[in-house]
């Protein structure tokens, strides 16, 4: 087995590490600074323009996108700048144009867009010149379950008609977000995986109204955008906003979110790898009952344990980007679902034993670690909850021992 990186990937890997140390990890106090410092509480820093022209400068730009359009890297090549970028979660995906939920935006204009819809929203986006939003999630409903959804979308003419209710939808309240794709259903009637559509909607929209920003643990993630609480009422969009055909609006989202749940878990692997320096750093410099905590055997047991942890998940997510890219996404689902089981809940352990070695200041704002426990415990929900990915891990798993019973019965 050769578990070495080609030299395309180490060459842009050495790139991004060398983009972060000179100007996002700098850039962090400057970042946290111009946030209090706003006018409109839900606007992007003047650092991110800056930091994006640099990236934009050297080549380090829509890293995440294949093909053409963007740096045409496989999944595998992509894992590790991917990781490399979770470590600054806040400046550094923004900087090179690979964050959430832009990426899997651009991914679906790409793949199902019209050329005109390209046009008009993909071209921005790759060039950084907008933001925008995905508005599936709604508070009346199990979202879980993406076929309970309710927002109605009704065909009236040349347009489709919009009404429905949605939150959690991150990033709607930047004002840069000038384009929302929403799921709804057009035919209730149909099979229960028809039902859905997507459709294109301009924030300016007669009807859209963003009507608050959603709270997590306290932190607003105004650093980008939020996540907000929407009413689409009787909102009127041409007909040809419409993303694919009528009815393919589940499968285009279970083809979106595959590659946002890796992206995702490679993110968290560079947040469990800063939390362990943190972690190393800290006990280094802190004395408690007449030794450094360095020394407690308590301390040793939770960095060991923390180091033989992200290298678990690292090479379950590798595997994960093989797969992908050699098989497709479909026959990666399996192990899709293995990696959003495994990585919040593990990169949330080494993150809570991380805020434990810095004592009170770990739950302060003077670290990172007490906003980054909370965005990792967002992601036991996000792009799906534990217990739904681990039911159909499971019955996926028992599907292969019952084959593989059948065959040695037959046989």
């Amino acid at each position: 087995m050769d578990f070495a990186f080609d030299g395309r990937t180490e060459e842009l890997l050495g790139a991004v590490r060398a983009f972060l140390a000179e100007h996002v990890y700098p850039a962090e106090p400057v970042f946290a600074r111009q946030l209090a410092a706003r006018e409109n509480p839900w606007a992007a820093p003047p650092i991110i323009g800056e930091l994006q022209s640099r990236a934009r400068d050297l080549g380090l730009w829509n890293l995440f996108l294949p093909g053409d359009r963007g740096a045409g890297l496989t999944n595998l090549q992509y894992a590790p700048l991917a990781e490399e970028m979770g470590r600054s979660l806040a400046l550094a995906p923004p900087a090179f144009n690979c964050a959430a939920p832009d990426t899997g935006n651009m991914e679906v204009l790409a793949r199902f867009g019209t050329p005109e819809q390209q046009e008009n929203w993909l071209t921005p986006l790759l060039a950084g010149e907008i933001r925008s939003s995905f508005a599936m999630t709604e508070p009346a409903v199990a979202s879980s379950d993406a076929t309970n959804i309710e927002t109605s979308i009704v065909r009236d003419g040349d347009d489709y008609v919009i009404n429905g209710r949605k939150w959690w939808i991150t990033g709607a309240l930047n004002p840069a977000a000038e384009i929302f794709i929403v799921m709804g259903k057009t035919d209730p009637s149909a099979d229960r995986h028809r039902q859905q559509s997507m459709v294109l909607v301009p924030r300016s929209t007669k009807g859209v109204h963003i009507e608050r920003g959603m709270t997590i643990f306290g932190y607003d993630d105004s650093d980008h955008g939020g996540h907000a609480e929407i009413l689409f009422d009787e909102v009127r969009v041409p007909a040809s906003n419409l993303i694919g055909e009528e009815g393919s609006g589940f499968a285009i989202a279970q083809a979106r979110l595959g590659p946002g749940r890796i992206h995702h878990c490679m993110r968290l692997i560079g947040i469990a790898e800063r939390a362990i320096d943190l972690m190393c750093d800290r006990v280094d410099t802190r004395v408690a009952f007449g030794s450094a905590l360095a020394e407690k055997g308590v301390i040793q047991d939770w960095i060991a344990e923390a180091r033989v942890r992200v290298e678990q998940l690292r090479l379950l997510v590798l595997k994960t980007a093989w797969l992908m890219d050699r098989s497709g996404n479909k026959a990666a689902h399996r192990e899709i679902q293995a990696i959003k089981i495994a990585t919040p809940r593990t990169v949330e352990w080494i993150v809570d034993k991380a805020i434990q070695t810095h004592g009170a200041a770990g739950l302060s704002q003077d670290f990172p670690l007490a906003e980054a426990f909370a965005q990792v415990r967002t992601l036991r929900f996000a792009d799906g909850p534990d217990e739904v990915h681990k039911s159909a891990y499971a019955r996926s798993e028992l599907r292969a021992r019952r084959t593989r019973r059948s065959g040695v019965a037959a046989s």
